[in-house]
């Protein structure tokens, strides 16, 4: 392991820069260097890091010293600037955003050009992109922050800690999402199974299918215009077979009512009249009587009079007879 480096710790380099600021710049002057280079070693070897008696890092540190003093002031103050300046929207490419800062501070601070340290530098974007999206979050807060913070494909468990969220908050969003994610999914196969259709009939389609009006013109790329033509088309067509329904619906009915009394030839008339006798002298039940009735074809007008009016079938019998 590098002796400038230990793991779960911030490299040494930094450490040295983050102590600069507690210093006069008179202290870094070529009299005084020494001796501050001194303190600051000791208050670094507390961190773990052996400054004090390894070559390899009082010379960093001797070397951060003179480099201050040559600038004039503290390279953290610099790399505070440039980080803290950096936004959501011009982090768009991590190691653009971390490129840019190192080219900007390597015109007065040639050592950030060191392979090491721009490795720290890409990681302290990236960290900084990552606090950026969490304030994002926050501030958006509740399904909305979650939404985020998973668009930005967060793990779970980070989310409920950023967000300061309960498990089963987190998992009614996240259900959310799946469904959404699956009914995509559902209308992009729907589109599939439609490749040669015409525009018209791809809407009519996902419009039957009960498809919601912002994915079809998100995923199937229509535009508003063409959604309400297909809809009104839609309506008509289904105006004209409700029609054709109920048409339908009301010819069976009569079909099933039978003919009515003035339709009844003399001698069906008699035939049917004796049937309905013989159905009253089995019961005096309407819902039995009209069920039997049905069942013996006896038409529907014939019946109704059997149960409210018996005594006009005396009158029906003599006009057929007659």
């Amino acid at each position: 392991m590098p002796e400038n480096r230990i793991p779960g710790k911030e490299p040494l380099w930094l450490l040295i820069e983050k102590e600069i600021p507690n210093y006069q710049t008179s202290d870094f002057s070529d009299q005084n260097r020494l001796v501050t280079a001194g303190r600051i070693a000791a208050t670094l070897d507390k961190t773990g890091y052996q400054v004090s008696n390894t070559a390899g890092n009082w010379m960093q540190l001797t070397t951060a010293l003179s480099v201050s003093d040559s600038v004039g002031r503290p390279f953290i103050k610099d790399l505070d600037q440039a980080i803290g300046a950096l936004t959501l929207d011009s982090i768009g490419d991590t190691n653009a955003a971390a490129w840019t800062i190192i080219s900007d501070l390597s015109k007065a601070w040639k050592f950030v050009m060191e392979p090491e340290i721009r490795s720290d530098l890409k990681d302290m974007v990236a960290e900084r992109r990552i606090d950026l999206v969490i304030a994002r979050g926050r501030e958006l807060g509740g399904e909305q922050g979650i939404r985020f913070l998973v668009s930005e494909e967060f793990q779970p468990a980070k989310i409920v800690e950023s967000m300061g969220i309960s498990d089963d908050e987190y998992k009614a969003v996240q259900a959310k999402i799946d469904a959404e994610l699956a009914e995509i999914k559902r209308v992009k196969g729907l589109l599939a199974d439609k490749p040669d259709a015409s525009e018209q009939d791809k809407i009519k389609h996902l419009l039957n299918k009960d498809v919601a009006d912002d994915l079809i013109l998100e995923i199937g790329g229509f535009d508003q215009a063409a959604l309400e033509t297909a809809r009104k088309a839609m309506e008509a067509e289904l105006a004209e077979k409700k029609r054709l329904q109920e048409e339908e619906a009301a010819r069976k009915a009569a079909e099933a009512a039978g003919p009515s009394l003035d339709e009844i030839s003399a001698d069906e008339m008699l035939e049917f009249i004796e049937n309905v006798r013989e159905i009253l002298e089995f019961s005096d039940d309407e819902k039995e009587i009209r069920v039997m009735c049905e069942q013996s074809s006896i038409p529907k007008a014939l019946i109704d009079i059997a149960v409210s009016e018996p005594d006009k079938l005396d009158e029906l019998e003599k006009k057929a007879e007659g």
